[in-house]
């Protein structure tokens, strides 16, 4: 994977995450007010409860990288080990982003 590669799917991974958690809780925010629940309560709770999938989702809900992962150790590839941990970190800094971006849209901690 060259560098040009290795950012692009930085990028994506990030706001893949990032829509995730923007997305599902808006709408889920508004699928709480038609059920005339406390809406940015509702906001604010999936946020953090779609973080792990925000993940997942960005970096392609299989086992891809998790074998991408075992291949290199066991192939001492410490170059790939380091990429797709990276790639992980960015999917992980984009739902936290989007959580962070939703507590400040309810005003909760």
């Amino acid at each position: 994977m060259d560098l040009k590669t290795f950012s692009t799917m930085a990028i994506m991974n990030f706001f893949i995450a990032f829509g995730v958690l923007i997305g599902g809780s808006l709408v889920g925010g508004i699928g709480a007010f038609l059920v005339s629940k406390p809406p940015l309560y509702a906001m604010n709770d999936l946020a953090g409860k779609l973080k792990i999938w925000g993940v997942v989702a960005a970096i392609g809900g299989s086992v891809d990288t998790l074998a991408e992962l075992q291949k290199g150790f066991l192939e001492g590839a410490l170059g790939e080990v380091i990429k797709h941990v990276l790639l992980i970190a960015s999917a992980m800094l984009g739902a936290h982003a989007a959580t962070i971006i939703i507590h400040w849209i309810t005003r909760e901690p």
